[in-house]
């Protein structure tokens, strides 16, 4: 893999963690579950131990949300590329939300190229203090 190849696939891992804060701060859940593969899995912030597994899944869980605003800003975004069809990434997350304080905490994402694009493989999601 070249080092343009290896930048091209940081940018676009980068770029899901960003895409996934806007399109779920704009509740268009179709789209936020489509970034994860079919296979996906999404640990919540607030809910560690209870992982949602599979796209139609997620999709499920997010539209059975009670309507909120939200503001969610991610940043420190690390991705480390595996191989030319896997990465690894970290960010932080600021999550500020009207009726409550602001949730401070990270995620831990696994990529994977689908015929798709990168995905989701895996977005685990932890609270490090309110």
């Amino acid at each position: 893999m070249t080092a343009d190849e290896r930048r091209a696939i940081e940018h676009d891992c980068a770029r899901l963690i960003a895409l996934y804060a806007n399109l779920n701060d704009e509740a268009r859940w179709d789209e936020v579950a489509a970034l994860y593969a079919d296979d996906g899995v999404m640990v919540r912030p607030t809910a560690p131990d209870a992982p949602t597994l599979g796209r139609a899944a997620i999709l499920a869980a997010f539209k059975a949300r009670p309507a909120r605003v939200t503001r969610h800003v991610c940043s420190n975004v690390v991705i480390d590329v595996d191989s030319e069809t896997t990465a690894r990434g970290v960010s932080a997350m600021l999550l500020f939300t009207g009726a409550a304080g602001p949730l401070v905490g990270s995620f831990h994402d696994r990529f994977v190229r689908t015929a798709d694009g990168w995905r989701f493989a895996e977005r685990r999601g932890s609270l490090l203090f309110t």
